[in-house]
């Protein structure tokens, strides 16, 4: 079984969106696009090394990390019913609002 969100994929882009400060310098250069993040989901369904491994630069590679980085704790996968570490990888999208 996959790790989950608590709430689900709806809910997790939701909390990534309020938690998300769109960077200044990022803004100003009006730079828009996804960040890939890469993060194991330990067996206690916490967060653990977290990185942008596709970014779009100018400070919005590592907004998209401290975001997730601050993700409540999810419900772990589980392989033949044992809690393991599953390695994700999410698109983070950055969109100006014009």
């Amino acid at each position: 079984d996959k790790p989950a969100f608590p709430g689900g994929e709806n809910a997790m882009y939701k909390f990534l969106g309020k938690g998300m400060d769109y960077p200044s310098t990022a803004r100003r250069m009006g730079i828009e696009g996804k960040v890939f993040v890469q993060f194991v989901v330990n067996t206690d369904g916490s967060v653990s090394d977290v990185r942008a491994i596709k970014g779009i630069g100018a400070g919005c590679d590592e907004e998209a990390a401290r975001v997730i980085k601050s993700m409540p704790k999810w419900t772990p996968g589980k392989q033949r019913g044992v809690p393991v570490k599953v390695r994700m990888i999410i698109p983070v999208y950055f969109k100006l609002n014009n």
